[in-house]
C-alpha cells in the first residue's frame, strides 16, 4: 500500500522544492530538537542528493566518517520512494553494514520513530544465504546424518511440514537463524545454483520464497547486498523470457552504500561457473531404470570427457598459489572442450526423447536440463576466439572453472549506468588522489556528478600510524598482542590469512568463517579481544572501546590474477592506473575502522616488508595523520 508523503505538496512548489524545505526543517529544526548534533557537511550531501534524483544523475558522494552519511541519503530517500510509489533500493557491500541498517536499535528504526514516518523497509538476502529444502532433505536421507540436521528440523516453522495455508506462512530460513552452523556445515544445506528453485516441489515452503515475496511488497525501501543487486541485473532479462519475476521488484532510485565495492559484486555475478564435481552427481541421478541405450551412452560419454578436462585443467594451472589461478589453454584443452560442446548437445536431444517417455522425473529431468544448457553456454564461451577472462578457483574445496564474458563496465554502463534511474554512491573512500575517474572508469560511468566532503573528526588528536619492518610479521602481530586491547587484524588475502591462522589459530583470536559473520562480530562485541578477517577492510562498526588498535598486516595490492590483469593489460601505464589505486583507496578503508565517533582514540600498526615500504611516500597522501616510522 503506497505511503503518504512526509510533507504537504502544493500547486506553487514542485515536489523536489517542497523536498528541499522539508529536508531544510528536519536537518535545522527538528533533529537538533532532539539532541542530534548537525553538521553542515551533512545537510550538503542530502541537498546534492536531492538533486541527483530530480536529475535522475550518478552522484558520487564521499564523506568522511562521522558525517552521517546514511541519514543524508535516507531521508530524500523514503520521501522520493513514497513520491514514485516504488521503492529505493539500499545495496550494502556485506551483511554487518545491512545488520547496522535494518537492527531494531539501527539507523532507520531510530529515525522512523524520531520522525514518526512508520518506514516500511524490507531485506532482501542473496540465496545463498537461505536454506534449501531440497538440500536439507538430501542430508537427512544420507548414509550418515550430520548432527546439526536435527537441531535445524528443530528450528523449522510448522507449516514446512504440515503444508499449512499460505496464508499462515512467514519469513525464515536466512543463515543468521542458524548461527550455530559452520560456514562449512551451513554450505552443505543453503541454496546452490544447480538448485532449479521455478520447479521445485516445496517451493511454496520454502523460505527464499516466502521472503522474495515479503520484500517485493516493500514501499519505502528494500536492503540487499551488492552481490545480490548484481545478479538481480544479470538474470532480470532470462527470468522475464521464463515468465519469472526478477530478483528485486522495480524501482525508483538506488543507493549503493559502500559503493567503491560494487565492482567486485558485479564480477562475481557476471560470472559462469563449472564445478568439477556438480555434473557428475547430476549425472548420477539421471543413470535411472528404462533410460534408452542411447542416452546412457551419451551419459557415458559425457562423464569420461568431462573428468578428462578437469584431469588436464588442473595441469594447465600457470599460478596454484592464486585465489584464481590463471590457465593455459592449449590447442589439447580447447579441443576438450569442444568434444564436451558436442556431447552435451546430443545429449539434450536424447532428453527430449526420454521427457516424451516420462522415464525420468520432470523435476529432476528440468534441473538437468537447466544445468546441462548453462554448462554449454560455459564451455562456448571458453572455447570461441573472445574477450572471455578465465580462471580456476576453489569453491566450497570443489575446482571450479570461472568464466566471465567480459571485463563488467560495459556491462554495468548497459544494464545499470544508463541514465534511467538516479544512483547514489555513498562512501568515505571514492576517490583517489582527489578524483573519481579510476572508480568511474572501473564501472564504465561516462558522466556523473559528485561531492567530497572531510570527516569532522580530529585525527591528529585520537588516532597515531606506527609503521615498522619486522624480521617476521607473525612474530611482530603476536609480540604486539601482549599488549592487550581491542584489535582488529586485517590481511589482504585469504594466503597470508590462513597461514596465520595455521600458525596460531589455538591462540585466543576469533578467526572469520568459524561463524557466520554477523554473529562472529556480535561474539567479539561481548569479549573485545582479537579478531582476525581478510574482508572487513570496510563496513565494520566498532565504536568507542570495542577498538583501539588496527594491524595491518600487509598492503592490500590487488592480486595477479586474470581479471586485474585483464585491467592492466587495457592500461597504458598499469602499475599506477590499476594497482596503486586500488591499493590506495582499500588502506582508507581499513583505517577507517578504527576512529568510528568523536569519542574514539587508537593506534594503526603498519606491517611493513622491504618492498611495501618503498610505496609509503605515495600513501602518506591517503592516510589522515602523519605516520611514525
Amino acid at each position: 500500500m503506497r505511503k503518504n508523503i512526509p510533507f504537504e505538496l502544493s500547486k506553487d512548489q514542485s515536489f523536489y522544492q517542497s523536498l528541499s524545505n522539508w529536508l531544510g526543517d528536519i536537518f535545522y529544526e527538528t533533529l537538533p530538537d532532539h539532541g542530534y548534533e548537525i553538521r553542515d557537511e551533512q545537510v550538503y550531501m542530502a541537498f546534492q542528493i536531492e538533486k541527483a534524483l530530480q536529475q535522475k544523475s550518478v552522484l558520487f558522494a564521499e564523506a568522511g566518517v562521522g558525517t552521517g552519511k546514511t541519514m543524508a541519503y535516507l531521508l530524500p530517500s523514503i520521501a522520493y520512494a513514497r513520491y514514485t510509489g516504488k521503492p529505493v533500493i539500499v545495496a550494502c557491500s556485506d551483511e554487518a553494514l545491512i545488520e547496522q541498517l535494518i537492527k531494531p536499535e539501527g539507523d532507520i528504526a531510530r529515525l522512523s520513530e524520531l520522525l514518526n514516518l512508520a518506514i516500511d523497509v524490507r531485506l532482501a538476502k542473496s540465496r545463498e544465504e537461505y536454506l534449501c529444502l531440497q538440500r536439507l532433505d538430501e542430508q537427512r536421507r544420507g548414509f550418515d546424518v550430520p548432527e546439526f540436521v536435527d537441531e535445524i528440523d528443530d528450528r523449522l516453522p510448522e507449516f514446512v511440514f504440515a503444508g499449512t495455508s499460505l496464508q499462515k506462512v512467514y519469513p525464515y530460513g536466512d543463515r543468521k537463524e542458524f548461527s550455530f552452523l559452520t560456514d562449512e556445515e551451513w554450505k552443505l544445506v543453503n541454496y546452490h545454483p544447480v538448485q532449479q528453485c521455478s520447479i521445485c516441489e516445496v517451493k511454496n515452503q520454502c523460505g527464499q520464497t516466502i521472503s522474495r515475496q515479503f520484500y517485493r511488497q516493500a514501499t519505502d525501501l528494500v536492503i540487499c547486498s551488492h552481490e545480490f543487486l548484481m545478479e538481480h541485473l544479470w538474470t532480470a532479462e532470462s527470468r522475464k523470457r521464463q515468465e519469472q519475476l526478477p530478483l528485486l521488484p522495480e524501482a525508483s532510485a538506488i543507493v549503493l552504500d559502500e559503493g567503491h565495492l560494487v565492482e567486485f559484486a558485479a564480477q562475481e555475478a557476471f560470472t559462469l561457473k563449472v564445478q568439477s564435481e556438480s555434473l557428475l552427481d547430476l549425472l548420477e541421478k539421471a543413470r535411472v531404470e528404462g533410460l534408452r541405450p542411447k542416452t546412457l551412452h551419451y551419459l557415458d560419454v559425457l562423464e569420461e570427457a568431462h573428468i578428462a578436462f578437469f584431469e588436464l585443467l588442473r595441469n594447465s594451472i600457470e599460478n596454484p598459489a592464486l585465489e584464481k589461478m590463471t590457465i593455459r589453454r592449449s590447442t589439447e584443452l580447447l579441443g576438450k572442450s569442444a568434444f564436451l560442446i558436442q556431447t552435451v548437445e546430443g545429449l539434450l536431444e536424447e532428453f527430449v526423447f526420454e521427457g516424451e517417455m516420462y522415464s525420468i522425473e520432470s523435476y529432476d529431468m528440468k534441473l538437468m536440463e537447466e544445468y546441462l544448457e548453462d554448462y554449454l553456454q560455459a564451455f562456448q564461451l571458453f572455447t570461441e576466439e573472445n574477450e572471455a577472462i578465465h580462471w580456476v578457483e576453489e569453491v566450497d574445496g570443489i575446482e571450479t572453472l570461472a568464466i566471465m564474458p567480459e571485463l563488467v563496465d560495459e556491462q554495468l554502463a548497459e544494464k545499470l549506468f544508463n541514465g534511467t534511474l538516479p544512483i547514489i554512491f555513498s562512501s568515505a573512500t571514492l576517490s583517489v588522489d582527489q578524483t573519481f575517474d579510476y572508480l568511474a572508469g572501473s564501472l564504465g560511468i561516462a558522466e556523473f556528478e559528485s561531492l567530497q566532503v572531510p570527516s569532522p573528526f580530529d585525527y591528529e588528536e585520537v588516532m597515531s600510524i606506527q609503521v615498522s619492518k619486522p624480521f617476521d610479521k607473525n612474530d611482530k602481530v603476536m609480540e604486539l598482542l601482549t599488549d592487550p586491547q581491542p584489535t582488529l587484524i586485517l590481511f589482504s588475502t585469504i594466503e597470508s590469512f590462513e597461514q596465520f591462522k595455521f600458525m596460531y589459530g589455538h591462540e585466543e583470536i576469533l578467526f572469520e568463517g568459524d561463524q557466520e559473520m554477523s554473529t562472529l562480530i556480535e561474539q567479539y562485541k561481548e569479549n573485545p579481544k582479537v579478531l582476525a578477517s581478510y574482508s572487513l577492510w570496510e563496513g565494520l562498526d566498532l565504536p568507542l572501546d570495542l577498538l583501539t588498535r588496527v594491524i595491518i598486516y600487509d598492503l592490500p595490492f590487488p592480486p595477479n590474477d586474470p581479471i586485474f590483469n585483464a585491467k592492466r593489460a587495457m592500461s597504458f601505464h598499469a602499475f599506477e592506473e590499476v594497482d596503486l589505486p586500488f591499493m590506495k583507496m582499500r588502506m582508507k578503508q581499513g583505517v577507517g575502522r578504527l576512529i568510528r565517533t568523536e569519542q574514539d582514540h587508537g593506534t594503526i600498526e603498519l606491517l611493513l616488508s622491504e618492498q611495501e615500504y618503498e610505496f609509503m611516500k605515495e600513501l602518506e597522501k591517503e592516510l589522515p595523520v602523519t605516520p611514525h616510522y
